[in-house]
């Protein structure tokens, strides 16, 4: 695998995995496009896709110290020392956690099903745009919500939704911050519940991966590119985790939905003429 390619892709699975665009969908989109083929089997792309996990993993966890710190103190707290514990905090705590369970459930059961069936350009497009038509209709939603008002039901109802995006072309941050602004939330607030809710979500499919990784070994000629993708994702997703607060502070969801549109009508486009 080529260095350039590998920084293309972690840019890619940075910039996307944090906007409402789809990584999944991009990182299927953009080697189909250029023709690229840099996996000779499944143990190569599964251990790349660990390195771009990672560096994502390693964006929002830097992007939200701030508000995970008192997190994870208080959610352990709450549950081995309740008496000193804000409970109110270390309560959320583990309601960003209990949001991952359904897709984790989900992930873990149809895993074949998903990689067999889904994920197809014509998909990806079609996707990309039906979920942004759903994003743009929530977001015409009235939503004063902050952080502070998140509760169970908000849990179970925006991870479930999260299942959605298993399939390629939804886009995990885009169907979160669709539930969210549906229920009631502000957009910034949207935005960072979703960034919230991916740290359960990347943080246990990067251990699932690092647990098969060790097990498989990392393939000859891989750890230069996985150290290069891990970076590029890193840098990328702290960008668009900070561009996108910026952005929603003064505009709407639109220009995300925008993209969409464009981009599935481009890939639509691509298969009519037979370009690939």
């Amino acid at each position: 695998m080529s260095i350039f390619h590998a920084i293309v892709l972690g840019l890619v699975q940075g910039l996307t995995e944090f906007l409402p665009i789809s990584s999944s969908g991009h990182l299927i989109l953009t080697p189909w496009l250029f023709g690229w083929n840099d996996f000779s089997n499944v143990e190569t792309q599964r251990a790349f896709d660990t390195a771009l996990h990672l560096g994502t993993l390693v964006a929002v966890l830097f992007y939200l110290r701030a508000d995970l710190v008192p997190y994870v103190r208080e959610g352990i707290k709450v549950v081995v020392m309740p008496k000193k514990a804000n409970t109110t905090i270390g309560r959320r705590a583990w309601m960003f956690v209990l949001s991952a369970v359904p897709a984790g459930i989900a992930g873990a059961l149809a895993e074949d099903w998903i990689t067999k069936k889904l994920g197809t350009p014509a998909l990806i497009a079609i996707s990309l745009m039906v979920f942004g038509v759903v994003l743009v209709w929530a977001d015409r939603q009235t939503g004063t919500r902050d952080l502070d008002s998140f509760s169970t039901r908000d849990a179970l109802l925006i991870g479930a939704a999260q299942v959605l995006a298993l399939n390629p072309g939804t886009s995990r941050s885009g169907i979160t911050i669709t539930a969210a602004r549906k229920f009631g939330f502000s957009r910034d607030a949207a935005a960072r519940v979703s960034f919230l809710m991916s740290v359960p979500v990347i943080g246990g499919a990067v251990l699932l991966k690092l647990i098969k990784l060790a097990n498989d070994g990392i393939p000859d000629g891989l750890i230069i590119p996985m150290i290069v993708g891990i970076i590029s994702a890193g840098v990328s997703g702290w960008i668009a985790m900070w561009g996108m607060i910026r952005l929603l502070r003064s505009r709407s969801f639109t220009p995300f939905v925008m993209y969409r549109f464009v981009a599935g009508i481009a890939v639509l486009t691509l298969l009519s003429t037979s370009f690939r």
